[in-house]
């Protein structure tokens, strides 16, 4: 006998209600970095529970202090061994020669901003740029990379030589002292946004923006080591004017979400082995507004907390 009208519904109630248990019972949800334009109010941030789909906290949590523009963009965090978060940011369009820096247990409560000069060697640096943090549990430390323009110091491209950026790399294990700043990837184009991934042991994989008039598209490079070096740059797997990677492994596959300028939306595309990518643009949903961020892995009660925090204004 065909099930009638009554029993097909509530099949599907009661596959809705198994997908929304699978997602209470989940002691882990996804949290993604944020900024509005034009960036002067400061850290905001997206939830998940399925990597998909994503609901914007609608709060301010960090308001940006330092810095020539004194803005918050590409705010990029982790969370350290010790539970304590570590967020970084680009604070002006030009002009600074760093990023800034805070620090947090609970994602409300911040440390003091302070400014990390990590380009001060360089007076001719243009700017510093989308500062990404990756935490190397080979090496026990924090990995931070940006991308930075110095006019007269790469063979000189399409674009004016002010936009011809390389990426540049510290480390540091406590934010206190840092190494000496020095070359990351030059892959003999401009190249900005890049991020770093742990595949497996003794595999990593670079995200990172093809920067030329050309291009401005999203490719990846492949490295043994998380200090690279990275080689091997793929073709594109986006379309052009698109930026800001950020990336999430859920289950056994990896999204890598990036921002279509453009066309004012955020496209996402899917990949098991970052050799065949599918693109998932019609399948996730980004609150409008979002901008240029990280994503992480936190425990529920975080973002309960957060939750709870946003609705007190």
């Amino acid at each position: 006998m065909r099930p009638g009208r009554r029993g097909r519904n509530l099949a599907i109630f009661t596959s809705l209600m198994a997908v929304v248990l699978l997602c209470s019972c989940s002691s882990k949800v996804y949290l993604f970095t944020s900024f509005h334009e034009p960036a002067d109010q400061g850290l905001r941030m997206l939830y998940s529970y399925n990597g998909y789909h994503w609901t914007d906290l609608d709060t301010v949590f960090l308001k940006p202090s330092i810095g020539n523009q004194k803005v918050m963009r590409d705010p990029s965090m982790v969370q350290g061994p010790d539970g304590i978060f570590h967020l970084v940011w680009t604070s002006s369009w030009r002009g600074d020669k760093g990023f800034g820096y805070a620090s947090s247990k609970d994602l409300i409560h911040w440390s003091d901003e302070k400014m990390i000069p990590a380009m001060e060697y360089e007076p001719n640096t243009v700017n510093v740029w989308a500062p990404e943090l990756f935490y190397d549990d080979a090496s026990k430390q924090f990995i931070i990379i940006w991308a930075s323009a110095i006019p007269g110091r790469f063979e000189k491209g399409i674009e004016p030589d002010s936009n011809n950026h390389r990426i540049y790399v510290t480390t540091t294990k406590d934010f206190q002292s840092f190494t000496p700043t020095r070359l990351f990837l030059d892959p003999k184009f401009s190249v900005i946004d890049c991020v770093i991934l742990k595949k497996g042991q003794h595999d990593y994989v670079l995200v990172l923006k093809d920067n030329t008039r050309p291009e401005r598209d999203i490719k990846v490079a492949f490295s043994n080591s998380a200090l690279g070096p990275y080689t091997n740059v793929s073709k594109p797997f986006t379309e052009q004017f698109t930026e800001g990677p950020a990336v999430v492994k859920v289950k056994d596959n990896w999204l890598i979400y990036y921002d279509s300028y453009r066309k004012s939306i955020y496209g996402a595309a899917i990949t098991h082995d970052f050799v065949n990518f599918r693109d998932i643009t019609n399948e996730v949903s980004v609150p409008k507004g979002h901008k240029h961020g990280t994503i992480l892995t936190v425990k529920k009660k975080i973002v309960k907390h957060l939750i709870k925090y946003s609705k007190q204004g």
